[in-house]
């Protein structure tokens, strides 16, 4: 597992695990970022990162993308 600012652009990851505290977690899940879920990275501005979440494009900051564990 490698967090998701590992992933370069156009890389498609699947979700494994979300760190953070339980706030974060939920905020995260109701973005669309589930384990088991497939998400594509389209672009790393930044050090922000622009993402493909079930069809719908989200930024996030790197603090974020940090939570996020994916393969």
């Amino acid at each position: 597992m490698m967090p998701l600012t590992v992933a370069g652009s156009d890389a498609e990851v699947t979700v494994r695990r979300i760190a953070g505290n339980p706030e974060v977690r939920t905020h995260l899940e109701n973005l669309g970022f589930v384990s088991d879920s497939r998400i594509r990275v389209i672009n790393t501005i930044g050090g922000n990162l622009i993402v493909d979440v079930k069809g719908s494009r989200i930024a996030i900051s790197r603090e974020m993308a940090m939570k996020i564990q994916v393969e």
